[in-house]
């Protein structure tokens, strides 16, 4: 699925181009990139979604990029949005490991951003997409002068991580791999009540996404399975290592939500104090997924956003006018 889905209350931002681009393993990744919307140009923002999410979504916050001067690159997962799906039943969230999140993020940036694009080049990244982006790190060195990561998924807000991945171990080892890791079996989570829910206290934005599903449901997606999920816990234990905090190369910033109840916030303070290129900011009252949340809340995460940016792409800015 090429196309980018446009509904009334969340429309396609002007000069969109798409593309389905091909991975060296043979998936097809839909991707979608933007000019800048502003005189000043401020290089490319390349955007990582969460698990189960969708390019879509994300229209906001293409807008909010471009009005910034900066063009922007976004793309679904492989096994999500409008890319190819992992297995037979398509609404599964399934990977066999995240390394083939890397191979993804190492096409998108060799064939898209860096070769399409302008310079300079950063991060903005979600969830699972954050801590892909952390994995990518001594790569983006080479590449990327900033990374912005919302609520990286380091951990989960349950349960212990060690314990959790032997357990998960042994369910794939025993072969049950491909199977739902929880209750959402084939229900799409996306469309799940707004009450309750453990994203967002922004009920307008919550339900434009939805509307998104309700149009198209083939960009839907279901709940993770084993194989996912200890992907997933494998990656957090190995960014938590002795070592890899150390050796990030490039400047970080962690926006981190204080109502969380998907990651764990745990996770993410120790590894901020752990790492002289990584800095931090709580949005107090936020809940997980920043900017999908309400205004006040979105305002807070832009502030950090520009302090931490906005000196690189003026010095972009500088140099190319000279």
């Amino acid at each position: 699925m090429r196309d980018l889905v446009a509904i009334p209350h969340n429309p396609v931002p002007p000069g969109a181009r798409t593309a389905m681009i091909a991975t060296p393993d043979g998936k097809e990744l839909r991707a979608a990139w933007w000019g800048p919307d502003a005189p000043a140009r401020q290089g490319t923002v390349v955007l990582l979604q969460g698990r189960a999410e969708f390019i879509e979504k994300y229209f906001e916050t293409v807008q909010d990029l471009r009005r910034r001067g900066f063009g922007v690159v976004a793309f679904d997962w492989r096994g999500q949005g409008g890319s190819t799906r992992s297995l037979r039943d398509a609404r599964k969230g399934h990977v066999d490991d995240f390394s083939e999140y890397l191979v993804d993020l190492s096409t998108i940036m060799d064939e898209l951003a860096l070769a399409r694009c302008a310079p300079p080049f950063h991060i903005l990244a979600h969830s699972t997409g954050a801590a892909v982006a952390l994995l990518y790190a001594a790569r983006a060195r080479t590449q990327v002068e900033r990374m912005v990561l919302t609520a990286p998924l380091l951990g989960l807000a349950f349960g212990h991580t060690a314990t959790l991945s032997r357990l998960t171990g042994l369910i794939n080892y025993l072969g049950l791999g491909e199977v739902y890791a929880g209750p959402d079996r084939g229900r799409l989570v996306q469309l799940a009540p707004f009450e309750n829910n453990p994203v967002t206290s922004d009920r307008r934005r919550y339900e434009r996404n939805q509307a998104v599903i309700d149009n198209s449901p083939s960009l839907g997606l279901s709940g993770p399975t084993f194989a996912w999920l200890h992907s997933a816990l494998r990656a957090a234990e190995y960014i938590a290592a002795p070592g890899f905090a150390e050796r990030v190369p490039l400047p970080v910033l962690i926006a981190f939500a204080g109502r969380e109840s998907v990651v764990s916030n745990a996770a993410i303070e120790a590894f901020a104090l752990r790492t002289k290129t990584v800095a931090s900011v709580r949005i107090v009252g936020a809940k997980h997924e920043l900017l999908q949340e309400a205004s006040r809340f979105r305002d807070d995460f832009w502030a950090a956003f520009d302090a931490f940016i906005g000196d690189t792409a003026q010095r972009w800015s500088a140099a190319l006018q000279t």
